[in-house]
């Protein structure tokens, strides 16, 4: 199991408590989808099922949705019902189209996962051979900006570069949208433990004791940054 598998895993829980920006993010991607419904839909990386739950509350309708993520916990806590299929698997996988019970969906969408990408032109080559509708919010470099140039760490995640470069070899129309998000905390205390169980830095490399109390004390904001590329491709 993958440290980034592991880390959500540990605090599954916990998680709608602390995924305030990540809900956000799926509730403005939701948002961007036409009118027309797509009856098959794969949510790749479905976590506890934002999608799926502002799918409803929108009374978007389908005929099918495949939750797809790599924490069995998450799915434990995802919505269920008839038209819903949850796969543990992980898209990292070269195979893991093997565990997909369809090879070709209407929508593939995908909220707050691909940044975990070991491979983005593994991922986006794939992916594209699974739908030719895709819309996508991605968390970019940016996120974290200033606590990582503070404690003189490069980011783990993609840089919006490197993203878009990726994603447009594979699709043929593409639109990109930069969003920039504010968490505001009481304390730098609740930032960094906000940052421990939301999933946002899910197999980042951990700070020492020292490093990490340095850091505390110099952080020099009330809040922490979020980078997002929001995406809609067509093959």
């Amino acid at each position: 199991m993958s440290k980034v598998i592991k880390e959500f895993s540990r605090f599954a829980h916990q998680y709608d408590q602390y995924n305030e920006i990540q809900v956000e993010v799926a509730r403005s991607l939701i948002s961007k989808l036409p009118d027309k419904p797509f009856k098959h839909i794969l949510d790749l990386g479905c976590g506890s099922g934002a999608v799926a739950k502002y799918m409803e509350a929108s009374r978007y309708t389908y005929e099918t949705l495949i939750a797809f993520d790599s924490s069995e916990a998450m799915l434990e806590i995802h919505p269920s019902s008839a038209k819903i299929t949850k796969i543990c698997a992980d898209f990292n996988h070269i195979d893991f189209i093997k565990n997909l019970p369809r090879i070709q969906y209407d929508l593939l969408i995908s909220s707050s996962a691909l940044q975990w990408s070991t491979n983005l032109d593994q991922t986006f080559s794939l992916l594209s051979s699974l739908s030719q509708n895709a819309y996508f919010a991605i968390f970019t470099s940016g996120t974290f900006k200033t606590l990582h140039s503070l404690a003189g760490v490069s980011s783990p995640i993609h840089s919006v570069e490197a993203v878009k470069k990726s994603i447009e070899k594979y699709y043929g129309e593409v639109s990109f949208e930069l969003h920039y998000y504010t968490l505001i905390f009481d304390s730098v205390r609740e930032m960094f433990r906000y940052i421990k169980r939301s999933g946002v830095s899910a197999g980042e490399k951990k700070l020492g004791f020292k490093e990490t109390k340095r850091l505390i004390e110099s952080y020099p904001l009330d809040h922490l940054e979020f980078e997002v590329l929001f995406v809609q491709a067509k093959v």
